[in-house]
């Protein structure tokens, strides 16, 4: 199981070729340093899967804690 507490949060600012993003909408973003290095990010998608995305379609968000524990109770429930 991935560790919760080095998840982290991004806007979409564009999401060219990649139909299972949606632009302005925040995703969940899981730590993968190997893709980090290759400038991708692994985000949970629209399909309910994490897949790999160029990091210059995202901006990352410091969110409430309160706000990060619902969206994460959203990603837990759809699984």
């Amino acid at each position: 199981m991935k560790n919760r507490s080095l998840t982290r949060f991004a806007i979409c600012l564009k999401n060219k070729g990649s139909e299972d993003l949606i632009v302005r909408k925040v995703y969940q973003v899981l730590p993968d340093e190997k893709a980090e290095k290759q400038g991708l990010l692994r985000v949970i998608d629209e399909s309910g899967e994490d897949y790999l995305y160029p990091a210059n379609y995202f901006f990352f968000v410091d969110l409430p804690q309160k706000v990060e524990r619902a969206l994460r109770q959203r990603a837990s429930a759809a699984v």
